[in-house]
């Protein structure tokens, strides 16, 4: 079963699932102090998932109703930067919107990182209903 982006039941690889489990239990300070924000539905009322494989890939949160993909970036990606364009440019094909918050960004000040979350999630993702 599929909800347009996200593939529930035995679709899934279950290698990604299982690191997708293990990058929950081994979450990073930042995206520790942006999940206390986000779960439960804390952050206007909208529902985000944690380590959740989409197209393939892990991502660090989503929120399926707005199609909103947050990346949070250490020092490590910046090593990376041609992986991940590349893979902005596949999850953004399957209408999601990609938005990269650095973990300094969350640490240093999580407001600003919370607004521009909410521009994102006030912003539809290209040309699909959300």
């Amino acid at each position: 079963m599929t909800n347009g982006i996200i593939r529930t039941g035995n679709q899934t690889d279950p290698v990604k699932t299982e690191r997708a489990r293990q990058l929950r239990k081994d979450m990073t300070r930042a995206e520790r102090v942006l999940w206390a924000s986000l779960r439960g539905k804390r952050f206007q009322g909208l529902r985000f998932r944690r380590q959740e494989p989409i197209a393939g890939f892990i991502v660090d949160f989503v929120c399926v109703a707005r199609r909103l993909v947050i990346e949070l970036d250490g020092a490590a990606h910046k090593e990376t930067q041609a992986y991940d364009e590349e893979r902005d440019a596949i999850l953004r094909s399957r209408g999601l919107t990609v938005l990269r918050l650095t973990n300094d960004e969350i640490e240093r000040n999580l407001a600003v990182a919370l607004e521009r979350i909410a521009a994102a999630c006030d912003t539809p993702a290209a040309g699909l209903p959300l």
